[in-house]
């Protein structure tokens, strides 16, 4: 408690939690795309439910993950060599995490583009509660390890770390039904929401390979193109208006 109260008294120590919040609060979005667009393929009773068991899944890594601060910083470590490029455990889960996520979102664009598989409707695949569950634990674990190692190269302070964590994955709680229902009712952001999971995806398996990518560039990039389809939601919904308006 004592330290608590000494860090609630230091200036720094409030600075390190608000950059460490915005941080958390950046890299949960990667996390709540994907949420977003994965429980969209449920039934319509089973999505706002399968997306908090997501988050809060999320939340329980991350805490979890903080408990083994000590550990998750051996995670850095090489482990092997390849060609004299060293894998640390790190590398090897952001490699695959980010395998993983350019899989599923080929074959999410792939379901978009074609949702009937050339099956007719009647036989065209569903995604079962247990298996989205499934699919958002998996990059849980990634963005988690990705999150908490970002957190400890930024504080010592477990204390700061938590709440930021807890503040970050609220956010997610808020914003995850809006989120998913602006995607389900724009048809177009879906695409560029499965875009920005490539973009994702080959950041990881790039970080994995040693190349590090400033954050910066892709949230950039994303938000760029964020507001481009947004430039082109507007112009499509004055033609709708001034179509509907003319005799």
């Amino acid at each position: 408690m004592d330290h608590i109260l000494q860090l609630a008294a230091d200036p720094t120590a409030w600075a390190a939690l608000a950059t460490l919040m915005v941080m958390e609060v950046v890299l949960g979005v990667d996390n709540l795309i994907f949420i977003s667009i994965l429980t969209n393929r449920l039934p319509a009773d089973q999505q706002t439910r399968a997306r908090r068991i997501g988050i809060g899944l999320a939340l329980v890594l991350r805490l979890g993950l903080l408990g083994t601060v000590a550990w998750i910083v051996h995670l850095t470590e090489p482990v092997f060599e390849v060609f004299g490029k060293g894998f640390s455990w790190r590398d090897l889960i952001l490699i695959a995490g980010g395998l993983f996520l350019l899989w599923k979102a080929t074959k999410e664009i792939h379901h978009s583009v074609d949702p009937d598989g050339g099956q007719g409707a009647e036989n065209a695949v569903k995604l079962g509660f247990a298996a989205a569950i499934g699919q958002i634990l998996v990059l849980d674990l990634v963005f988690s390890i990705d999150s908490i190692i970002t957190a400890v190269g930024m504080t010592e302070h477990v204390p700061i770390m938590v709440i930021a964590v807890v503040a970050a994955v609220t956010v997610m709680l808020i914003a995850a039904d809006p989120l998913s229902r602006f995607i389900a009712a724009n048809p177009t952001v879906v695409m560029l929401a499965l875009g920005f999971l490539i973009m994702i995806g080959m950041t990881l398996i790039a970080e994995g390979f040693g190349a590090h990518v400033p954050k910066g560039y892709i949230y950039t990039a994303m938000a760029f193109s964020a507001g481009v389809e947004g430039l082109n939601m507007l112009a499509r919904r004055r033609r709708k208006r001034r179509a509907a308006t003319q005799p």
